[in-house]
């Protein structure tokens, strides 16, 4: 990462034209999420874990003692949707609730070693469902967009739907 692939001698696609979309945010979003998410159901079949595992994986490591309502909130997931995820991951020895330190009403979750290591493989199936895109940026680009796409987030969360 950092040095961008040759552009030149690549291949150029050819696209309609987008008319008034041209410039949508929706629809960029949307061509790249829908061929992203094709990539990574491919990638990640051999783990048959449901969708959204992997950023469900990741947050609890990096976030211990967290609880299935924070995580669901942070991946804009339903709770009863969070709650089959982890019951997944639990059954699968990948994950564990048990009583949280800082509130006894709740339970918090934890990876298991065997959990981190499925985590690790996911992230680098992940990766490498990613490349083309983090070949084709430079380091500052890839760090612009993601920038940009976590703030576009945030600014529909902020305004409530109409």
């Amino acid at each position: 990462m950092g040095e961008r692939t040759d552009l030149a001698n690549a291949p150029t696609l050819q696209h309609m034209d987008w008319g008034e979309l041209r410039n949508g945010v929706g629809t960029s979003v949307r061509l790249l999420r829908n061929e992203l998410v094709n990539r990574i159901v491919e990638a990640y079949a051999p783990f048959s874990l449901r969708s959204g595992a992997l950023s469900t994986m990741v947050l609890i490591k990096a976030n211990p003692d967290c609880s299935q309502s924070e995580v669901a909130r942070e991946v804009a997931m339903d709770d009863s949707a969070m709650v089959a995820i982890i019951d997944d991951l639990e059954q699968r020895g990948l994950a564990q609730r048990s009583r949280s330190t800082r509130d006894r009403r709740r339970n918090s979750l934890s990876l298991t070693p065997e959990g981190e290591r499925v985590m690790a493989q996911m992230i680098g199936c992940a990766m490498a469902v990613e490349r083309p895109i983090r070949e084709a940026l430079t380091a500052e680009e890839l760090e612009t967009m993601v920038s940009l796409l976590r703030r576009s987030y945030d600014a529909l969360i902020a305004n409530p739907k109409d």
